[in-house]
């Protein structure tokens, strides 16, 4: 069955309020703690990477969502699927709010290990429905782990 177009609009409209939701904690340019307090380490990322590969990355997910759910709830794996992946898009959004909502590296170490299992999760479950949509959640395991080690450098950076 091919994926319905409302559908697929639909779930990457969801990913995108996620996305949104998530930059509400994002700091502005020139916010004190995050520009002036918190220390980076040299090869962190530069400020304008981050939007353009997080749209990339949700809508990735969107799509995925699409194909795991374009058959039906009835299949077999898919309610279970849907429910790692909510999850997972709260635990992306609580990152948000935890490292610089809360401005916590620490705590937003601790959130993006429990994300990353989460995508892991979500990968495996997504494959016994359908490997496409798993991999095409690939490319956001591997951001997360780039992430998560970024999240630790500067947890120890600031002591």
């Amino acid at each position: 069955m091919k994926i319905k177009t409302g559908q697929l609009i639909g779930c990457i409209a969801l990913c995108m309020l996620f996305a949104f939701g998530g930059s509400v904690f994002t700091p502005e340019q020139g916010s004190e703690w995050y520009y002036s307090v918190l220390n980076k380490p040299s090869w962190n990322p530069p400020d304008w990477l981050f939007p353009p590969v997080w749209t990339v990355l949700f809508i990735l997910m969107g799509i995925a969502l699409a194909i795991v759910i374009k058959d039906g709830f009835e299949k077999p794996g898919v309610k279970t699927a849907v429910v790692v992946f909510g999850v997972q898009l709260l635990l992306n959004l609580g990152w948000s709010a935890t490292f610089f909502g809360l401005q916590s590296p620490f705590l937003g170490f601790i959130e993006i290990i429990v994300l990353w299992l989460a995508i892991v999760v979500t990968i495996i479950r997504f494959k016994t429905v359908s490997a496409t949509a798993a991999y095409l959640l690939v490319p956001y395991l591997l951001w997360v782990s780039f992430a998560s080690y970024l999240n630790f450098i500067i947890w120890q950076l600031n002591p």
